[in-house]
């Protein structure tokens, strides 16, 4: 399909492009280093299971969910096009 100037598969090349740039930001957000023992922001102990799963955790269960529920709470995204802003 001609699409002006890009070429055939530009489309899906920005797509991939996309997709890749955010798997990097996620993982670059990942713990990494030495983990902690107990929790840095309530010094609670972090369980071994944990400690296993995500290497280099540093914040127990609880904190960690306070502390993704603020970072979600910051992150804007456009609602033109969602359903319920197009109904209200």
């Amino acid at each position: 399909m001609a699409t002006g100037w890009a070429g055939d598969g530009a489309v899906q090349d920005q797509i991939d492009a996309t997709v890749k740039d955010a798997i990097q930001r996620a993982r670059s957000r990942l713990p990494s280093g030495p983990g902690r023992l107990q929790c840095q922001d309530c010094d609670a102990a972090i369980p071994e299971a944990r400690r296993k799963a995500l290497p280099g955790v540093r914040l127990c269960v609880a904190c960690q969910d306070v502390h993704d529920r603020e970072e979600a709470g910051t992150a804007g995204y456009n609602r033109r096009g969602s359903k319920d802003s197009q109904l209200r």
